[in-house]
């Protein structure tokens, strides 16, 4: 019988994959700005699930860490994906305490696929099609990962993204202290961390990077499903890493993804937000304009002339990076053991030691005013703002006397109240729980180490500087237990979405991101205390010394769905589906749009073209006499897709 080789230090088994999880283009509210006009009305991205898999040369340790084209991760989704790995690799290879899902926090997927009732409002509830298009794509993409697998290396580097960024709520970012503040060059993280994959003979395999910035690039005008600036930059480095017969998009083999990091505060609207009625600077603390003071005339823009010139600008500015990273700048060789760490965690009354050494807890979910505001990304409505810390008596009754009586079983008390000072609370979704849970009370806490690089799956959306703090900490904790030359990335909107996380200096200033830290003004120094405590055990590869936590409810078959289901399909008297109302007869110059019109199904009459290579349309070249040929499908930039 074959003999199994001797581990070789910084020899792994290493597979990736890549799978089609685009869902409903048409009809289905989109996910991120949280406006119920935004509507899916057709396809310029196609989104996917992009993953990898790393095991020790033994293959009796393995950690699975997935990307996802979507706005985040989401406890019910991750769930059933674990459920159907269960099913086929039996009850211990991949679980939910090895596997990462992770969302690169594009706004322009679609909508309803959680487990909590706040995020599915404006999509009237759960979407059937949306979260089987996640489930199904996530794990097809984690079987190619498996099926694929062989033995490499890895290898790690690090630069700097130029303009890549800015700080969306710099009034916050100075309430930290000025010794910490002055510790760094810019009030956004500018550093953009790579893991290169090669096998062994040399071939490339892939690379994930980690950098933060939102994907807001396109913004809530925008009806077209897309990945954004994260989802183009992928597209463009697979397309250069293309092989010979690899002509497809999304075909290719070498999988490229670009994560999310802690991107709560940062926005990729790199010339700032400008008053758009004045174009006078905003407020600087409540990002306002006019009198009386409104956010909705407040709005970031760039650094393009429009949303898709900005998308592909941000997106080649990572692109570049990741270029330079690739091919020059990974010379540090992962070498050490593959382990995992995760335990389920109720947020809701965690205990936290303060640094004066008093003790203190986290509250129940709630969301401020400031919440209602939005940001210069996507403002809110009504009268609200950023940066408030009292509320207001019509708001005020609005929520006692109809949110509290129509959605709560039990009104909540005024110590609830007096937790998450100094937010004025506007929607207590700890309370709320009918039909069913309005906001997440188990979370995932969960870290995955190569050798020695760290990555810290997180629930939410850190911002910089408590990105900053949480890896410092847990960098320096991996140090004292042996890791000496420890790496730390952060992975955000990882496996259930918890919003915002910020400092608790950031939390009092109650901008967006403060009035969106769900569990109380004590929320970063929950995590970082939990994940700080886990580190030993990542490094000693002891996963049984602690308790696993209490296990999330499954909510699959129970959530409510109150989109109408699509009509039958019909066209005017005389006319047939795929008959052309305007066609594309004649000659082009270069760069010109070209545009044709047919009568067409509604897409989500057919689900199977979100199956890996399908597609809308083509645009085919005539390359000799009597063969047509692909040049472009509905995932290439050049295309876009109405219905």
């Amino acid at each position: 019988p074959d003999v199994e080789p001797e581990p070789v230090p910084g020899e792994y088994l290493i597979g990736v994959g890549r799978y089609d999880v685009t869902g409903p283009v048409a009809q289905v509210n989109m996910m991120g700005y949280a406006n119920p006009s935004q509507t899916a009305a057709g396809l310029h991205q196609r989104l996917y699930s992009r993953a990898f898999i790393v095991c020790n040369n033994g293959n009796s340790s393995c950690v699975v860490f997935v990307t996802v084209d979507s706005g985040m991760a989401s406890q019910v989704v991750k769930l059933e994906v674990i459920k159907r790995l269960k099913e086929k690799y039996g009850q211990t290879r991949y679980t939910e305490r090895n596997v990462v899902i992770s969302g690169t926090h594009s706004h322009s997927g679609p909508a309803g696929f959680f487990q909590t009732m706040l995020v599915e409002v404006t999509s009237l509830g759960a979407i059937k099609q949306s979260t089987d298009s996640f489930i199904d794509g996530i794990v097809k993409s984690i079987d190619q990962a498996h099926s694929q697998m062989r033995r490499g290396s890895m290898h790690i580097g690090t630069d700097n993204v130029v303009e890549g960024n800015i700080n969306r709520s710099p009034s916050a970012y100075l309430k930290n202290p000025l010794e910490e503040r002055e510790r760094y060059q810019y009030n956004t993280e500018q550093e953009m961390t790579m893991l290169k994959f090669k096998a062994n003979n040399g071939d490339p395999i892939g690379m994930f990077t980690w950098y933060p910035v939102h994907c807001t690039s396109m913004n809530f005008s925008n009806q077209l499903l897309s990945s954004d600036n994260k989802g183009r930059a992928s597209a463009l480095f697979e397309r250069m890493m293309r092989k010979s017969g690899e002509d497809r998009s999304g075909n290719e083999s070498f999988v490229g993804a670009f994560a999310s990091a802690n991107l709560g505060d940062v926005s990729p609207r790199t010339k700032g937000p400008i008053c758009v009625d004045s174009g006078k600077s905003c407020d600087f603390e409540k990002s306002t304009c006019g009198i009386p003071p409104r956010v909705k005339n407040c709005v970031g823009f760039g650094p393009g002339v429009d949303m898709f010139d900005s998308t592909d600008i941000i997106a080649k500015r990572q692109l570049e990076t990741a270029k330079i990273l690739y091919f020059n700048k990974t010379k540090e060789q992962l070498v050490g053991e593959v382990s995992w760490v995760h335990q389920y965690v109720d947020m809701t009354n965690q205990s936290v030691q303060l640094d004066d050494g008093t003790n203190t807890t986290t509250c129940k979910p709630g969301m401020g005013y400031s919440f209602a505001a939005g940001t210069t990304d996507g403002a809110g409505a009504f009268n609200f703002v950023q940066s408030m810390t009292e509320g207001t008596p019509l708001w005020n009754a609005v929520r006692d006397d109809i949110i509290v009586k129509v959605v709560c079983s039990v009104p909540p008390p005024k110590e609830y109240y007096d937790c998450h000072h100094p937010k004025p609370v506007l929607l207590p979704t700890g309370y709320m729980d009918r039909p069913y849970a309005w906001h997440p009370t188990i979370v995932d806490v969960q870290m995955l180490r190569l050798g020695q690089l760290i990555i810290i799956a997180v629930p939410g959306e850190f911002t910089t500087m408590a990105g900053r703090r949480i890896k410092e900490s847990v960098q320096n904790e991996a140090k004292a237990h042996g890791i000496h030359n420890a790496k730390v990335v952060l992975a955000g909107l990882s496996n259930v979405y918890t919003h915002y996380i910020t400092t608790p200096e950031e939390y009092t200033a109650q901008r967006y991101e403060g009035a969106s830290t769900i569990y109380g003004p004590h929320t970063f120094q929950a995590y970082q205390q939990k994940y700080t405590s886990l580190v030993e055990s990542l490094v000693t590869g002891k996963h049984g010394g602690f308790a696993p936590g209490p296990s999330p409810a499954d909510i699959l078959n129970e959530q409510i769905e109150l989109l109408p289901p699509p009509q039958p399909d019909s066209v005017p008297s005389g006319k047939s589906i795929g008959d052309v109302i305007d066609d594309v007869n004649g000659i082009f110059p270069q760069g010109a749009e070209i545009s044709v019109t047919f009568y067409g199904a509604n897409p989500r009459h057919n689900m199977k073209v979100c199956d890996l290579g399908a597609t809308y349309l083509a645009v085919q070249q005539l390359t000799n006499d009597t063969q047509w040929t692909d040049v472009f499908v509905d995932t290439d930039w050049e295309t876009r897709f109405l219905w």
